[in-house]
């Protein structure tokens, strides 16, 4: 599962269970935010960039996309 604040897939998954009541708690173990996924729609818990106006990503390149000049 991909973490809604920074992109990556680096996750540890939380089943909560109780009397009638079941709810699944996603955290990144990237950047520590916390959320749920109820009927499609993502709920951030804690969202630790949340004063920042930047976002992070990563793509991944292969070599040859760069190109070197000596």
């Amino acid at each position: 599962m991909t973490c809604p604040v920074c992109k990556q897939t680096n996750t540890k998954v939380q089943n909560l269970r109780g009397e009638g009541f079941t709810e699944t708690i996603v955290e990144c173990t990237t950047c520590g935010s916390t959320w749920s996924v109820n009927h499609g729609m993502t709920g951030v818990i804690k969202d630790t960039q949340d004063s920042s106006f930047l976002q992070c990503g990563i793509e991944n390149v292969e070599a040859y996309d760069y190109d070197y000049v000596a």
